[in-house]
C-alpha cells in the first residue's frame, strides 16, 4: 500500500498549465460541437440566462453600475430588483464591449456567451487539478481534469450559452480550496474567505458551503492549538472581502435589506463575527473546552447581529408564497428541485461520482499521514457536504462533482494501475466497469434508452422558453409600439431580451404581487382579465401555446383566460396580432 506523505508543490508549473490546457481545448471542442444548434438559434438553457444577457445590455447603454433594478418588469410597481451581482456581468460586457466594433453588437454578444463559460470551465479545470497535482501526482490532475468533463451536473453549468452566475460558485468553492493547501495560515486563510465573500457576493445559495469550509479551518484550530490564524484569517477575509464586494458591486445609497442576497445586516453579522474570531484567538491559551464554546459564541454573535438588524431573515426557508403562487409556480426551473425530482439519469450522475470521491478520500486519508491526512479529513467533511446540498437543490451538484473530480482523479488511476496488473480477464472488466460507472453512472439507463428506442421515443420531454421561437418572432414584436404584455413567467426575460416592450413579472419570487398578477390573470376569468389589464395599463398579451405553464394554467382554470386563449376562443377585447415566423408565439393587443 502506498503512504502519501507531505508533497505540496509549487502553485504553478508549466507542465500543469499544459495538462490543463490540453483537457479543457478538448472539452471546450466537444461543448462547442453538441452546442451548437443552441448557439446558432440562440437557445438559452434557462431564462435567467436571457435575464444576464438583458442586464448586461442595459449596464453597457447606460444604466447605473449599482442600479440592479430591471426597469421593464413589473414598472407599474417600480420595476424589479434583482439578486445578481455585477461580478458576472463584467467578463460578458469586457467582451462585448472589446468585440463590438469589430464584428457587431449581435456576434459579439454570441461570442461572449459561448466563450466567458467554457473560459470559466477552464478556470475551474486548473484549479481541481492544481489540487489533485499537489497532493497527489501528474496522472491525478489530468485524471481530474476527465471526471470534471464527464460530470454532467457540472457541465450543465459551464456550456456555451449558460452565462448565468452558477459557474462562478464553483469556481470560487475551488478556489477556497485551494487556499486550504497554503503553507502560510495568514495566508491561506485569507484566500479562502476572499474566496467566499465572492462566492457569496454572487449568490448566497452558497452559504451551507461556506460554513462547512469556515467549519473546518476552525476544525484546525481545535487540532493544533498553534493554527488559530486559520480560523481567524478566514473569517476576517470573508468579512472584508464581503464589505469589499458589497461596496464595488452594490453601494451602499439606500442600500436595503434582502434574505436572498448580502445586504447590510449581513455584512455586519460577518464583521462582528471576525472580531470575535479575532478576539477569541487573543485569549490563547485556553482549556479545549473553552475554545469549543467560544468558537461556537463566534458564530452565535455574528448570527445574532444578523437577525437583530434583519429579524425577517431568521426563518431557515424563504418566506411563504403567496397561495396562488405556490400552487400553479413550479417554484422555479427543475435544477433547484431535488434530485428525486430529477430522471433517473440525472440523479445518478448528481449522487453517484460524488459519493465514490467521499470514499476515495477516506482511502486516501487512511494512505496519508500528517498534514496530508488531516487534508483529506477534511476535504471529506466539505465533499459531504456538497453531496448533502446537492439531494436537495440539484444545480448544487455542480459544487460537489467538481470537488469529488480530485479524489476521482486518485481513483480512476488506481483502477487502471490494478487493471494493468490483473491477468484475469473477468476481474479486468469488472475494475474497468467500476471506474465507467463512477464516472458516467447513468450509462445503462442511456444504453437501455438506445436499445429501446421505441420506448425512448414516446418518453415526454419538458417544453421550454427558447421552444417558443421568441426570437423568430421578434421582427413581429419590435414592430408594436412599446407596451406591457401579459405574458407566462417563462417567457418574460425572452420577450425583454427581443424587444424594448416591458413584462408584468417574471419568475422571480422577490416579486409575488406581480407573479400574483399574471397567475391571478391567466387563471381568472376573461371579465376579470380585462378589468386587471386595462388598470394596470398593460397594451398586450402573448403566450407560447406549447409550454407547459400555458397546460398548467388551463388545467387549473377551464374557464380562465388562458383556457380560452389554448382553445382559440379569444375574448372580443383581445384582437389578434399577426405574428411571423412558425406561429409558436401567439399575440393579442387588448383593444381600449
Amino acid at each position: 500500500m502506498t503512504l502519501f506523505v507531505e508533497r505540496r508543490r509549487p502553485a504553478l508549473t508549466g507542465e500543469l498549465l499544459l495538462r490543463v490546457l490540453l483537457a479543457w481545448a478538448m472539452i471546450a471542442a466537444l461543448l462547442l460541437v453538441t452546442s451548437l444548434p443552441s448557439i446558432q438559434s440562440h437557445r438559452f438553457p434557462d431564462p435567467d440566462d436571457a435575464l444576464r444577457l438583458v442586464q448586461v445590455r442595459d449596464l453597457m447603454a447606460g444604466q447605473g453600475w449599482f442600479d440592479l433594478t430591471q426597469h421593464r418588469i413589473d414598472a407599474v410597481r417600480g420595476g424589479l430588483t434583482m439578486g445578481g451581482s455585477r461580478l458576472v456581468d463584467i467578463p460578458l460586457a469586457a467582451v462585448i464591449l472589446a468585440l463590438r466594433g469589430l464584428i457587431g453588437q449581435g456576434a459579439a454578444e454570441t461570442v461572449a456567451m459561448v466563450a466567458v463559460p467554457l473560459l470559466t470551465f477552464g478556470v475551474a479545470l486548473l484549479l481541481a487539478a492544481r489540487i489533485a497535482w499537489r497532493v497527489i501526482g501528474d496522472e491525478a490532475a489530468g485524471f481530474a481534469c476527465l471526471a470534471m468533463g464527464l460530470s454532467a451536473p457540472l457541465v450543465q453549468q459551464l456550456r456555451p450559452m449558460r452565462i448565468d452566475h452558477h459557474g462562478w460558485e464553483v469556481v470560487c468553492v475551488l478556489a477556497a480550496m485551494n487556499g486550504l493547501m497554503a503553507r502560510s495560515a495568514r495566508l491561506g486563510g485569507s484566500v479562502t474567505g476572499l474566496a467566499l465573500a465572492a462566492g457569496l457576493s454572487i449568490s448566497t445559495e452558497g452559504v451551507t458551503l461556506a460554513a462547512a469550509i469556515c467549519g473546518v479551518t476552525a476544525l484546525r484550530w481545535l487540532r493544533e492549538r498553534g493554527d488559530a490564524a486559520w480560523f481567524v484569517a478566514t473569517m476576517q477575509g470573508l468579512a472584508a472581502g464581503s464589505l469589499g464586494f458589497f461596496a464595488v458591486t452594490r453601494g451602499f445609497a439606500g442600500s436595503a435589506e434582502y434574505c436572498d442576497a448580502i445586504s447590510p445586516a449581513h455584512l455586519a453579522g460577518l464583521g462582528a463575527a471576525a472580531l470575535a474570531a479575532t478576539g477569541l484567538a487573543r485569549l490563547e491559551p485556553m482549556p479545549r473546552f473553552a475554545l469549543v464554546i467560544g468558537i461556537g459564541a463566534v458564530a452565535g454573535i455574528g448570527a445574532a447581529t444578523m437577525v437583530a438588524l434583519a429579524p425577517q431573515c431568521t426563518g431557515v426557508a424563504p418566506a411563504p408564497l403567496d397561495p396562488l403562487v405556490a400552487r400553479l409556480w413550479t417554484g422555479g426551473p427543475g435544477d433547484g428541485l431535488p434530485i428525486w425530482r430529477q430522471d433517473a439519469a440525472l440523479a445518478l450522475q448528481i449522487a453517484v461520482p460524488p459519493l465514490v470521491g467521499l470514499l476515495a478520500c477516506f482511502r486516501l486519508a487512511g494512505r496519508s499521514s500528517g498534514w496530508l491526512r488531516r487534508f483529506w479529513q477534511e476535504y471529506a467533511i466539505v465533499l459531504g457536504v456538497a453531496l448533502a446540498v446537492a439531494l436537495f437543490v440539484a444545480r448544487a451538484g455542480a459544487a460537489a462533482g467538481a470537488l469529488a473530480a480530485v479524489p476521482l482523479g486518485w481513483q480512476v488511476r488506481e483502477w487502471l494501475r490494478s487493471s494493468r496488473m490483473l491477468r484475469r480477464p473477468g476481474k479486468r472488466a469488472l475494475v474497468l466497469t467500476s471506474m465507467s460507472l463512477s464516472l458516467l453512472p447513468a450509462l445503462p439507463l442511456m444504453l437501455f434508452a438506445l436499445a429501446m428506442p421505441a420506448q425512448a421515443a414516446g418518453a415526454v420531454h419538458p417544453v421550454y422558453a427558447h421552444d417558443c421561437a421568441i426570437s423568430v418572432n421578434s421582427v413581429a414584436l419590435r414592430s408594436l409600439p412599446p407596451g406591457e404584455i401579459l405574458a407566462p413567467l417563462e417567457i418574460g426575460p425572452q420577450i425583454l431580451l427581443e424587444s424594448g416592450h416591458l413584462v408584468v413579472a417574471t419568475g422571480h419570487r422577490r416579486e409575488q404581487a406581480a407573479m400574483g398578477t399574471v397567475i391571478g390573470t391567466f387563471t381568472g376569468s376573461p371579465e376579470a382579465a380585462q378589468a386587471a389589464l386595462a388598470a394596470r395599463g398593460t397594451r398586450y398579451v402573448a403566450i407560447c401555446p406549447g409550454i407547459h405553464e400555458a397546460a398548467r394554467y388551463a388545467g387549473a382554470a377551464p374557464a380562465g383566460l388562458m383556457a380560452r386563449l389554448l382553445g382559440g376562443h379569444a375574448p372580443q377585447w383581445l384582437e389578434p396580432v399577426q405574428a411571423s415566423g412558425d406561429g409558436k408565439l401567439e399575440i393579442w393587443r387588448v383593444r381600449r
